[in-house]
Order: C-alpha cells, then structure tokens, then sequence
C-alpha cells in the first residue's frame, strides 16, 4: 500500500498519525496477552502457576539493613553490623573504642 503523504491535508495527516499509533498501541497490546498466556502455558506444563515463578523469593529484593555503627570520623560511613567489618570499624575497636561508643 502506497500513499502519497504530501497530497494530504494537515487534518488528514493528523487523523492518520492517530489512527497508526492507536494500531501500534493495540498490537502491543495483543503481544503482551500473548505472552503473557504462552508463559502461562510453559509454567503449567512443567507444574507451576506463573505467579509461582513471579512471586518467588528469589526475585523479591531485599532493603539494605538498617546501619548500627557510625565512624564518628566521618560520619558518612555507617556499617549495619553484617558482613565484613569496614576498616574504620576495626581500627577504632583495635585502638580500644568501646563498639556501644560507635553505635547509631
């Protein structure tokens, strides 16, 4: 199909630039439907629901802990006392800082 654009009014070409976005909109539409029912079929042939995979754990992000310990230094510096120790935090207990003195 070939249409000669610079023939068409500003109207005309209004109405068809909507009419091509309405299209595209509701192609994507029925895309997304169909993704979403061929990934429903794939998870029940092997069992699950999809929100069973969705909503697992694993996908779940957790919010970073809660600090405990502020480097008095600098105060920018906080540790929620997991994992590693920074090292500000062991050079203040190693020079005998009491860690409740570090303590948020």
């Amino acid at each position: 199909m070939s249409v000669n654009l610079s023939k068409l009014t500003d109207k005309a070409l209004v109405k068809l630039r909507d009419e091509i976005d309405t299209e595209f909109k509701a192609r994507e539409k029925n895309k997304r439907e169909q993704a979403r029912k061929d990934a429903e079929a794939a998870a029940k042939k092997h069992g699950f629901s999809l929100s069973d995979l969705l909503n697992s754990k694993k996908s779940v992000k957790k919010a970073p802990a809660p600090a405990k310990y502020r480097n008095p230094n600098d105060t920018s510096q906080t540790w929620s006392g997991r994992g590693r120790q920074p090292a500000w935090y062991k050079a203040a207990i190693e020079s005998g800082t009491d860690p409740k003195k570090l303590a948020v």
